[in-house]
């Protein structure tokens, strides 16, 4: 039994990567690191870096056209606009009013949602509430990031794993018997710190001496995020069949956060799911934190990967800590 009262689900997906490639071997020459140990603890091979002059909104407002075009809807027709990032292009406005003004969307609502690597899924789930509730008949929802903008490329420890890119989803109602049927959201903010940017707000407001000390990238402890990833993937997804009284036996696909390939493994183990039913790009594009399940929803939908009548799962985890889990029947 579906969790809504009307079948919702996904009915167009569109994503955007920079043409600009930064391989492994290319941070060998800015780092202390190797190509050999990243893909090894990670099994990234090279991520996308947008050029200068390239912001959140350009490449949320591409991924946006795409997955508008494969929605066979226009600008016009969408009523809420949805941007998951932690790199908006500045606190106000809002990276999501900037892509309404590029698209022209003029009757739609504009809001960011905050919850990093987890983002795309909680706009899933956000978006596929309101059209549940008749308040929206379409809702865009996009995850982007320019994380390269946030990076220490000193430090090995986090400079290796993150890349820019943007992902779409069209957000409305389908077919009877189709669409979402169960999901799962949480969060642990006692972990929060544990992957942070310390001076990027009011708390600690950025100054010369604090990019100076490196507060304006990104900190993460790696075991504690690695250990709360490993806990919480695969779990998000049994929630999310739980609520929608589905078996595991029941999963044709799992398309997951694409963060680090071990972590992938782990969930896809504890699900019992097959290499063959999990999708992965993780080696093109390393971690595009809210862009991540966007870009490797569009990936997975265009090369027929998904096909309709599939049970697809999707899993987020990230900063916060936060996660969420979806599980739908893909139409």
């Amino acid at each position: 039994m579906t969790m809504w009262t009307k079948p919702v689900g996904i009915i167009g997906t569109g994503s955007f990567l920079p043409d600009n490639v930064v391989t492994n071997h290319d941070l060998e020459k800015m780092v202390d690191t190797s190509d050999q140990w990243i893909r090894e603890r990670t099994g990234i091979e090279e991520r996308r870096v947008a050029p200068e002059g390239m912001n959140a909104s350009d490449m949320a407002t591409e991924a946006a056209k795409k997955a508008l075009e494969a929605a066979g809807l226009t600008a016009e027709d969408i009523d809420c606009i949805i941007v998951a990032t932690l790199t908006g292009d500045m606190a106000i406005p809002s990276t999501a009013c900037i892509v309404q003004a590029n698209l022209g969307a003029t009757k739609a609502a504009a809001f960011d949602l905050g919850a990093a690597c987890s983002g795309f899924v909680y706009g899933l789930i956000t978006a596929g509430s309101y059209v549940n509730m008749n308040m929206f008949k379409n809702v865009l929802v996009i995850g982007v990031e320019v994380l390269s903008r946030v990076l220490n490329w000193k430090d090995r420890g986090t400079c290796i794993l993150f890349g820019d890119g943007a992902g779409a989803a069209v957000v409305s109602t389908v077919e009877e018997g189709y669409g979402m049927r169960g999901m799962d959201m949480g969060a642990d903010g006692a972990g929060g710190m544990s992957l942070s940017i310390p001076s990027s707000g009011t708390a600690m407001v950025p100054n010369d001496q604090r990019i100076e000390e490196g507060l304006t990238y990104i900190h993460m402890n790696g075991s504690e995020v690695y250990k709360f990833a490993v806990k919480t993937m695969g779990r998000t997804v049994l929630n999310a069949l739980e609520r929608a009284n589905m078996e595991l036996e029941e999963l044709d696909c799992f398309i997951p956060h694409q963060a680090n390939l071990r972590i992938i493994d782990s969930a896809a183990h504890r699900l019992k799911l097959s290499e063959d039913k999990v999708f992965v790009n993780l080696p093109k594009y390393g971690n595009t934190s809210a862009a991540s399940v966007g870009i490797a929803l569009d990936e997975a939908v265009r090369s027929g990967f998904v096909k309709k009548g599939d049970n697809v799962a999707f899993a987020g985890f990230g900063a916060g800590l936060t996660w969420a889990g979806l599980v739908m029947k893909w139409c």
